[in-house]
């Protein structure tokens, strides 16, 4: 039987979330990888976020460690950030961003 890495069935429930927006990596895997750890097997974990990274690094960590990545996708673009800026500016930064996009994956934590 082919092991699959993503599947369309988005009937299962989610049994935590993860609120990663704003984070950059490697913020949202570790948070991932701290959540899979405490869920039970079968659990799944819906984790969203504005880093692009994760778009490569949330199927890695999926690839990498077993669990099954049930669902990635770009919930919206262009997202005006209500942040304040002097908040997340660090001296050499020139410009802010004013808009991010937003992310969401489901993870299936693997049997044990």
């Amino acid at each position: 039987m082919p092991m699959t890495t993503s599947s369309t069935d988005l009937s299962q429930p989610i049994n935590h979330h993860l609120d990663t927006q704003g984070l950059i990596c490697p913020e949202p895997v570790m948070m991932l990888h701290r959540t899979i750890r405490q869920a039970d097997s079968g659990e799944v974990v819906e984790i969203l976020a504005t880093d692009p990274a994760t778009t490569r690094d949330i199927p890695n960590f999926c690839r990498h460690l077993g669990h099954e990545l049930v669902h990635q996708e770009t919930l919206a673009e262009n997202i005006s950030l209500a942040i304040d800026p002097d908040e997340i500016t660090v001296d050499s930064d020139k410009t802010v961003p004013e808009t991010t996009t937003l992310y969401r994956y489901l993870v299936k934590k693997k049997d044990a």
